[in-house]
Order: C-alpha cells, then sequence, then structure tokens
C-alpha cells in the first residue's frame, strides 16, 4: 500500500494522502527512525472504517461488514448494554434477510470516558467466545487522552496480534445519502487520482452503507431489546412529515394519472391520424411539446416506484423542470397582462409588417435593376422579380385580413403560459413560421428553379462528352449522339448557362433570407431545449448538497504515531458541476441534424436543400 512506503510515512497532520490507502494489503511494517532494521514479518494491514458518529457512544458491540478480499471492516452502528445474544443474532438475521447484506458483530468498542465502564473491559473481551467472528476487532478509547487503540484476536493465537490497523473516520450521514459515480480511470499510479480498482473498493464501502438503511431505524432510545447507536441517534430526519407526504401524494398521483391517460387517449384518438390533422400535428412545434410535457407528466405521476437511482433522479429532474417551467411561464403571464402589454404588441405587430414588406419590396426592385454592377438577363429578372411582388402583396393582405383578430390570439396565446414557458417558445416559433411563409416560399421556388438548371447543365454536360446517365444500373454509360441531338442540346445548353447566373442570385438572397428565419427559430428551439433538459435538481442538489453526488474520497490524516493504529479521515470529493449536467441530462424531442455544415453547404451549392425543408431547419 502506497501509504505504507516512506515518503507516505512522513505526511503531517492534515496533509491530504492518495486514494491508494484501499490497494493490497503489503506485508512491511513502519521501521522507527535511528532504529535497527528488523526482519520482513508477513503482516495484513486491516483497515477499519469507523462511522464518526460512534467515536462517543457507549460502550458495547460493534456490528458492520466484514470484506475479505479487501481485508476491511466496514463499522456500521454500535449495540449497547443491556441485550442478550440470542437477540443480538436474531436481530442481525432479520437485517439480512431484508437488506441482503451480511451484517454481523466484528468486536468489542470500549469508551473509557467514564468511571463505571473501566470495568467492562474483561466482559468485553469474553464476548469473543459467543460471537464468533474472524478476526475479532477490539476497539477502545483512552480515558482522558485522543488516543485510540485497536486490536484484533484471532482463534489460532489467544493475544493480540500486531496486524498494522489503519482506522479510517467517515460521515455515515454523508456516505448513507451520498452516490458515488465511476470517476475517470488513470492509466498512470498517481498520488490523490483514484484508479479503477480503488473506485470498486469504494463502491463496495458505498453500497454497504447504503443497503444497510433498515439498521438505522433502531435507536437507542427505542424501547425494545436492542439499543444502537449510528446517524439518526439523535433523531430521525423528517420521517413524519415524509410518511405525510407520501400518504398523501397517493391519491393526487392515482387522480392525475387517470386524467393524463385520458388525455392521451384523446390525442392518440383516430380523428389525429387523417391525413390534414396528422400532417398540421406532425410540423407545429406547440404539439410536439405538448406532447413530450404530457409523457413527462405521466412519468412523474406514475404509481410504479422507482427502481433504481437514475429513475429516481430522472423523475426528480423531470418534476424541478415542470416546476420551473410553470413558474417561468406565470411570470411572463403576470408581465402580458399587466398595463395592457397585450394591446401594445398587437399595435406594434401591422407597422412592423409592413416595414419588413417594404424591405422586401425594395430588395426585389434592387434585384430587378443591376445588382452589384451585375448584367442580369433582363426578361427573366422582370419575370421573376413581378413574380415574387404579387407574392408579397398577397401576404400583406393576409395579415391586413388577421389584423382585427391579432389581439385576440395573442391574448388566448398568453393564457397558454400557464401550461409553461416552454409552449409559449412553440406557439411564439409556429407564429413566426407562419409570418415568415412567404419567405419560405420564394426560398422553395428559387431552390426548385435553381436545382432544375444544375440538373440541366449536367445533363446537357454529359451530352458533349458522348456520355449519359444510366437510370437503371446508377451510373455514366458511353452513348453516340446524332448531329440534331448534339445541335439542340448545344442551343439549351447555351440558354441555360447564360439564364443561370439571374437564377443564381434570386436563390442566393432568398437562401439567406430563409436562413436568417431558421437561426431565429433555432435560437428559440434551443432555449426550449435547455429548459427541458437542464437537469435542475441535481445542480440544485451539488449547489446545496453536494456530498450527495461524490465523484470519489480523499483522506486525512488526523494521527500517525509509532506504536497506535493510523487515524484518517474520508471526505467526500463533489461531482462537478459540467459532470452533472453530462450524467444527469434529459433527452429532449428535437431531432437533432444528421447532416455536417460541409454536407449541407454542398446541398444548397447544388440546390437539393430546398427539396427537404426539415434538414435546412435542424441545422440552425
Amino acid at each position: 500500500m502506497g501509504l505504507l512506503s516512506g515518503g507516505a510515512a512522513e505526511a503531517g497532520q492534515g496533509q491530504a494522502i492518495p486514494a491508494g490507502l484501499l490497494g493490497p494489503p503489503r506485508s512491511r511494517r513502519l521501521q522507527p527512525q535511528g532504529s535497527a532494521p528488523r526482519s520482513w514479518i508477513p503482516t495484513m494491514v486491516l483497515k477499519v472504517f469507523f462511522p464518526s458518529c460512534c467515536s462517543s457512544a457507549d460502550s458495547g458491540l460493534l456490528i458492520g461488514r466484514w470484506i475479505p478480499e479487501q481485508n476491511s471492516a466496514v463499522i456500521l452502528a454500535v449495540v449497547h448494554f443491556p441485550f442478550i445474544p440470542f437477540q443480538v443474532k436474531q436481530y442481525l438475521s432479520e437485517v439480512q434477510k431484508v437488506s441482503q447484506v451480511d451484517i454481523v458483530v466484528l468486536g468489542t468498542w470500549c469508551n473509557n470516558k467514564q468511571e463505571k465502564e473501566e470495568n467492562l473491559g474483561k466482559f468485553l473481551d469474553d464476548l469473543g467466545t459467543i460471537f464468533s467472528h474472524e478476526p475479532w476487532l477490539q476497539i477502545s478509547k483512552e480515558k482522558g487522552s485522543k488516543f485510540w487503540s485497536c486490536h484484533t484476536l484471532s482463534r489460532q493465537a489467544d493475544t493480540p496480534t500486531e496486524d498494522q490497523v489503519i482506522l479510517v473516520y467517515y460521515d455515515q450521514r454523508k456516505v448513507m445519502l451520498s452516490r458515488l459515480h465511476p470517476p475517470e480511470i488513470s492509466l498512470d499510479n498517481q498520488p490523490g487520482v483514484i484508479t479503477a480498482p480503488d473506485a470498486s473498493k469504494l463502491a463496495a464501502v458505498f453500497d454497504t452503507v447504503a443497503k444497510s438503511e433498515v439498521l438505522f431505524m433502531t435507536d437507542r432510545y427505542d424501547d425494545g431489546p436492542i439499543k444502537l447507536t449510528h446517524w439518526q441517534s439523535e433523531g430521525v430526519e423528517a420521517s413524519i412529515i415524509v410518511e405525510l407526504a407520501k400518504q398523501a401524494s397517493v391519491p393526487v398521483c392515482m387522480l392525475l394519472t387517470g386524467l393524463l391517460s385520458l388525455v392521451s387517449g384523446l390525442c392518440k384518438s383516430r380523428i389525429f391520424k387523417f391525413w390534414p390533422v396528422s400532417f398540421i400535428w406532425s410540423k407545429l412545434s406547440t404539439c410536439e411539446q405538448v406532447r413530450y410535457r404530457l409523457e413527462h407528466l405521466r412519468f412523474v405521476f406514475s404509481n410504479q416506484k422507482a427502481e433504481n437511482q437514475n429513475q429516481l433522479m430522472r423523475k426528480a429532474n423531470i418534476f424541478v423542470s415542470l416546476l420551473v417551467d410553470v413558474a417561468l411561464g406565470i411570470l411572463l403571464l403576470s408581465w402580458l397582462y399587466r398595463k395592457n402589454r397585450i394591446g401594445q404588441l398587437a399595435d406594434a405587430l401591422i407597422p412592423v409588417a409592413d416595414h419588413v414588406a417594404r424591405e422586401l419590396q425594395d430588395l426585389l426592385q434592387w434585384l430587378m435593376g443591376v445588382p452589384a454592377g451585375l448584367k442580369m438577363n433582363r426578361a427573366l429578372d422582370q419575370v421573376l422579380g413581378r413574380f415574387f411582388l404579387y407574392h408579397i402583396h398577397l401576404w400583406i393582405s393576409y395579415i391586413h385580413l388577421l389584423s382585427p383578430f391579432i389581439e385576440m390570439i395573442l391574448w388566448y396565446v398568453g393564457l397558454s403560459a400557464c401550461l409553461g414557458l416552454t409552449v409559449v417558445l412553440s406557439i411564439l416559433s409556429d407564429i413566426f413560421a407562419l409570418l415568415t411563409f412567404h419567405i419560405y416560399c420564394f426560398y422553395v421556388y428559387g431552390a426548385r428553379l435553381y436545382c432544375l438548371k444544375i440538373y440541366g447543365l449536367s445533363s446537357l454536360w454529359r451530352l458533349f462528352r458522348g456520355k449519359k446517365w444510366n437510370v437503371l444500373r446508377q451510373r455514366v454509360d458511353s452513348c453516340s449522339y446524332d448531329l440534331d441531338q448534339l445541335f439542340i442540346g448545344t442551343l439549351l445548353f447555351t440558354i441555360l448557362l447564360f439564364l443561370l447566373p439571374t437564377t443564381a442570385l434570386y436563390y442566393l438572397v432568398f437562401t439567406l433570407l430563409r436562413l436568417l428565419v431558421v437561426i431565429v427559430q433555432g435560437l428559440i428551439h434551443l432555449l426550449v431545449d435547455l429548459i427541458d433538459s437542464l437537469p435542475l435538481y441535481s445542480i440544485g442538489l451539488r449547489f446545496c448538497r453536494s456530498y450527495r453526488l461524490a465523484a470519489g474520497v480523499k483522506f486525512r490524516v488526523l494521527e500517525q504515531e509509532e506504536g497506535r493504529p493510523l487515524r484518517l479521515l474520508m471526505q467526500i470529493n463533489p461531482l462537478s458541476y459540467g459532470s452533472v449536467v453530462q450524467t444527469y441530462r434529459l433527452p429532449t424531442y428535437s431531432c437533432y441534424p444528421k447532416d455536417t455544415w460541409g454536407s449541407l453547404y454542398g446541398r444548397v451549392e447544388a440546390g437539393k436543400a430546398g427539396n427537404d425543408h426539415g434538414n435546412l431547419y435542424n441545422q440552425s
């Protein structure tokens, strides 16, 4: 064990030591300075994890778990006098059945701070014959001193052995409530870094304390025959409040589960599977967000108990995310309905739409002239410009037709804030998509026209080289053309080539406008995903009770003197905030893009992005 090496043996008080404390036992002893070297004696290093809450407990029996693979003993509680050995054995067997942990009597504890307990030493030594455990621990606290002594008895030897003992104090409450996360595996045996074998040994200690929860239901104030000292001996933490909350939550969860099942059944009815309704349901972000939140509510208020710690943390994160989402929505609702801000937004919407329409008209007028000094095909330029100007005129008429109903629409949108801020943001994204529908139409028209010309030019270019595209075999084959085919192909190629700059300019301008709209919608959806996926409960737990999310442990030397057990204090290293977010991040409903930015650029250059609106939208 690295702790027993020369460098670690000289560590001072309060100095951190490597996590290799839990490593395999060595057979070399510490040598006092200035003494003659001793011969090597095969010994074992015994590690005893002692709860700090039991350091002032009255004398009694030490109960816990023996881990033979690590040559370690994990003390869980102290049994006080008076007790009957048969009742202690019966009680421990019942605890073993419930906790599935091999809890036994490991030895005796003697606190010599009281005069009346000085005569218990001989009696405590005799208990080793009743509770046969190998080895038998004898831990005692010297009267009027801070020093401790720890010995082990073996059946083969009647006298205490001189095995090297390391006494590790741990906070039983923190270890009981914490969850040890697997640390990063270190390739080098660097001091202070927990490696994979050490992590598994630490997990055995943490699991022993966590699974022994039933043992902590009995304390020294109970009227039963067994009186224990452990981390809850000073009072059970809010057990009455927790039980009352559990009993009250059962009917509430049953009622909410029934209502959510009814709503989910209505959403899955056949009326939503017909073409117009199913198409709208799949395209609107609001419908997806509502369905996503319904699944969250059904998961949180289900009657099924969480099977493991991960599922419990997921439920807590979803529940806190829902509460924060609704709270932010109510704050937004109170802000909107104060000082008639709904009417102010409705009055400002029409002038903004008219301003956008004027800007688009000015842009089209610029394209119909000589944009940036480029020589355009005037006939095609005029046709495309008038075509898009007519669409802008239709869009302005569409907005002014809805102007009497805009305030009422915004009023109902504000009421939807009761469902959460994410629902309002999803509705805002859908409204923004409807208000910019004309820009999407411009983009699709320009992309289809540009793609048609690109395909025509590529096909005619193959004609010049005596090639053609084989549709059946999906490859380019050689082909012989006659004179008429070559003449017509040359005319078409020339026409398409000279019309391409005009089409490409319109396509470029409308693609940039479409990307601007998609960026705005992407920012809204990023905010929605942030609220949906951020593990707020885990982050709050890390901030308030950092020991609940443990990344590992560190040890501090309390006492190190020759002839006495080495006393260490085990402290929990909390998980970093980045690791908390990465570990407990909630999944979202968003379909992340499968294409990279390079592939998207290739699709835009070839005019294929207009064929799939989802690719360009998701890439934002």
